[in-house]
């Protein structure tokens, strides 16, 4: 389902939530990026799967010159050749393009950038090494009832190996975790 999300929508949201997601079928909303931009909420700006890392950038700056520093980007994989194997291509070489031509913080999402569970441990450890500072990852009690995704999403004990497994990255790339 593409849903475009109305400007409309921002006031009532803001009132309930503390962050404000735009998903990457919004990226390019640019009345909704004005409008989250005149909020004082954290706003996560999720790549397209088809922008370009100028775009995404671009696309931030929307939100920013409303008068909103509170943004954060969200490398969520780009479309890619290959969907038998990874429902995107999850473009690490972003976070260290993005940590250097930007002041804000960048965050990956896994779960999404790649479509597929046993990927996400590996890809959020390869996420941490490139720089990012901060990571979005899908946790279902029963993944396979979930409503949608379920076959990204860990479970509640695969979430406690997973902190486990990246601990390790986080210590020598002086994260917290």
């Amino acid at each position: 389902i593409t849903e475009v999300l109305s400007p409309d929508d921002v006031d009532k949201t803001a009132e309930v939530a503390d962050i404000l997601q735009i998903g990457a079928r919004n990226m390019f909303n640019y009345k909704l990026l004005q409008k989250v931009g005149k909020t004082d909420k954290v706003v996560l700006l999720k790549r397209s799967f088809s922008a370009t890392i100028a775009e995404f950038l671009n696309c931030a700056e929307y939100i920013l010159k409303e008068g909103n520093k509170k943004v954060i980007l969200c490398e969520r994989g780009i479309r890619s050749f290959d969907a038998e194997f990874t429902r995107n291509t999850l473009d690490l070489s972003a976070v260290a393009v993005l940590k250097k031509e930007s002041h804000l913080p960048v965050f990956v999402d896994p779960s999404h950038g790649t479509g597929r569970r046993d990927l996400v441990t590996p890809m959020s450890k390869a996420a941490i090494a490139a720089g990012a500072d901060g990571l979005m990852i899908e946790v279902h009690p029963r993944p396979e009832e979930a409503l949608s995704d379920g076959f990204q999403s860990l479970t509640l004990e695969m979430f406690v190996r997973f902190m486990e497994e990246i601990k390790p990255i986080g210590k020598v790339m002086n994260k917290k975790l």
